[in-house]
């Protein structure tokens, strides 16, 4: 099974989404969004760019 966005009330007039793992781990919370038409971009810009988005690791290397 795969994970699941869940899109929450964050106040009165704003929404967020939670990315959840199909055993309900947290992945990921996204910010405030002003409407839930925006909320649903949201998601599906992190499902557009997930997929092929680089890895990049910003640790240094320095020892």
């Amino acid at each position: 099974m795969a994970g699941s966005f869940e899109i929450l009330k964050a106040g009165p007039s704003t929404f967020r989404f939670r990315l959840t793992a199909d055993d309900g781990t947290v992945v990921a919370v996204s910010p405030q969004f002003p409407n839930l038409k925006a909320v649903v971009a949201g998601i599906n810009a992190v499902r557009e760019n997930a997929a092929t988005g680089f890895v990049v690791d910003r640790r240094s290397l320095r020892t």
